[in-house]
């Protein structure tokens, strides 16, 4: 009987909370770290990491726009850009960008497989801008 090693992906949680057993920050596993960093990825705007200018999305420029199904075809490519470029745990299924003209904003789904995982992980998040 051969066994076969599953990936498991760790990383910090960016809540910085302690563990409560441990009282250490805690870290998220498998698919809630990839989510975290897709969510990352996405809200990172271009030349705000030091070092490495080409990873962000700039959504949020895109926020400033009229609220329009052209706004969010262009969200959509960006996200599946940076998705596909620059997170290699995650193979995207869809985006979907939906434009909530009322509340001015996007609602946005994500689902990905994870490798190694069977399951679709999913991620919903509304995009609207803040001032």
């Amino acid at each position: 009987m051969s066994q076969t090693l599953l990936n498991r992906y760790r990383d910090l949680n960016l809540s910085f909370l302690p563990n409560p057993v441990r009282k250490d920050i805690s870290t998220l596993s498998d698919a809630d770290a990839v989510k975290q960093s897709v969510m990352n990825l996405i809200l990172t705007k271009h030349y705000e990491r030091p070092f490495h200018p080409e990873i962000g999305c700039n959504v949020t420029a895109f926020l400033f726009d009229n609220t329009t199904p052209l706004t969010a075809i262009n969200i959509q490519r960006s996200i599946q850009d940076v998705i596909g470029n620059f997170e290699p745990r995650a193979s995207l299924k869809s985006v979907d960008v939906n434009v909530a003209p009322d509340q001015n904003g996007f609602n946005v789904t994500i689902q990905f497989f994870i490798a190694n995982v069977a399951d679709i992980v999913s991620v919903d998040f509304f995009l609207e801008r803040l001032r």
